[in-house]
């Protein structure tokens, strides 16, 4: 900036200012001085007003200031309301209102080689207690059948007790964790930090999706909080003075793709000099929801069959491995086209398809794997599963793949010739960097305008 220059000029010429004047101070247009006004809040305070004369500005261009005045007013509020991070704060307290659990978040990232710990905050009531504890439980639960069909003693259903601990009393001081410590302030002193390690083989959470008709809590595997009062750890708990908060175990698409995905298919034929070539390729192997997917296929019939159709379609695999034969596929998208057919014998095609897999396309879709449901959080189809080892998979878990299926249609004596492709379906990983931390006073201030308000999610 020159020397002399007019520093509000300057800073509004990135908003293209309409004073349009060069700046100087002491020989300035009459816009810039009424700019200037505005920047001092006082006409008294630009020494060179005082030798002018109040009739310098008429009445329209005062006019033009207030509104120029309200109008940086305006952007100084709204650039000050960008700056507010909404941060939220989960609330589920038991029937009777004694125990009140509170969690920063519900969504626990597996990173593959680490979990992140599951920590949150009790608040209690001292004087119910009387001399018994409080336990905390972090469970599993794995449901491999529909509730309905649970008769005659069956259950369908398999509770994976992960980790525990007591809450209160405490049994040592543990390092709390910067919410904590906010949470802990704000509710006062009947607030007890509490924290679960989550294994590293476990499953991620995943739901099928039952059908219009089905009744009862759908198959998959689900995660949740237990909170109760007891004398032990092993005995019954009270529903009254029990606490229950659904959680989710997620994860996120990997920093690196994998490479391309690129396959062919020759198939003969018998009384045919030649065969049939498929070569099918993904523009790229990691997907995020939401995405297009690129189908190249690349057709060279060598033989004397003709290609009268070509289908594409995106399979969802879902693997129980509770069972050995526990493996089914869904078709989550597909296409289906003759536009370049025939291709006749000695002839080429290179012919590009679109599929587009999501949740609103499959809604009526008995069978679909999804990401783990949470009430008020809108889910889409369920994830692949990253696993560290292939082989070490856990018996209670579903490990969900996707594949790219191209077939080929050659008529009733023909037959088919088929290419498939895996593919990784994902959600991107966020940018930590634009997510404010724990200990931030932006967030302490949010959580205290927004979550004691009442408008803490209560499931």
């Amino acid at each position: 900036m020159m020397a002399g220059a007019c520093e509000v000029c300057v800073h509004l010429a990135r908003e293209q200012c309409v004073a349009g004047c060069q700046g100087e101070v002491y020989k300035p247009s009459r816009f810039c001085r009424g700019i200037h006004f505005i920047h001092l809040q006082s006409v008294e305070q630009l020494p060179v007003f005082s030798s002018l004369s109040t009739n310098y500005f008429d009445s329209t261009l005062k006019l033009i200031l207030q509104l120029r005045l309200l109008f940086l007013s305006g952007h100084q509020l709204l650039h000050t309301a960008k700056m507010v991070v909404q941060f939220k704060v989960f609330k589920k307290a038991a029937p009777n209102g004694k125990l009140t659990i509170y969690l920063g978040r519900r969504d626990f990232v597996d990173h593959v080689s680490a979990v992140d710990p599951v920590d949150g905050v009790l608040m209690l009531d001292t004087d119910y207690l009387q001399g018994r504890k409080v336990f905390g439980q972090l469970v599993c639960s794995f449901r491999y059948g529909r509730e309905d069909d649970e008769v005659m003693g069956l259950n369908f259903q398999k509770d994976l007790f992960l980790s525990s601990c007591q809450i209160y009393p405490p049994k040592e001081n543990a390092e709390s964790t910067k919410l904590q410590e906010r949470l802990i302030k704000k509710l006062g002193g009947n607030a007890y930090p509490f924290s679960f390690d989550m294994p590293v083989n476990a499953p991620p959470s995943v739901t099928i999706q039952p059908g219009r008709e089905d009744e009862g809590r759908p198959c998959g595997v689900e995660y949740y909080i237990k909170v109760f009062v007891g004398e032990k750890e092993e005995e019954h708990s009270h529903k009254r003075s029990t606490v229950v908060m659904n959680i989710r175990r997620i994860q996120f698409a990997p920093s690196k793709s994998g490479r391309q995905p690129c396959t062919i298919v020759r198939k003969d034929f018998m009384l045919s000099p030649g065969e049939l070539e498929l070569e099918v390729t993904l523009d790229k192997q990691l997907y995020y929801h939401y995405e297009n997917i690129a189908i190249n296929c690349i057709i060279k019939n060598n033989s004397n069959k003709t290609v009268k159709k070509i289908k594409a379609a995106v399979q969802q695999s879902v693997d129980i491995c509770l069972f050995s034969g526990g493996q089914f596929r869904s078709t989550v998208a597909s296409v289906e086209t003759q536009e370049g057919c025939p291709v006749n014998p000695g002839s080429n095609l290179l012919k590009e398809l679109t599929l587009s897999p999501t949740l609103s396309s499959n809604m009526d879709r008995r069978g679909v794997a999804l990401d783990g449901h949470l009430k008020n959080i809108h889910t889409n189809l369920a994830s692949s599963t990253l696993l560290a080892n292939p082989e070490s998979r856990d018996m209670f878990g579903m490990v969900i793949s996707y594949t790219v299926k191209v077939k080929l249609y050659l008529g009733a004596m023909g037959g088919e010739v088929t290419a498939e492709l895996p593919f990784v379906l994902m959600h991107p990983k966020p940018d930590l960097r634009r997510l404010m931390r724990g200990d931030s006073q932006a967030q302490v201030e949010a959580f205290r305008s927004d979550s004691m308000a009442g408008t803490v999610d209560e499931s």
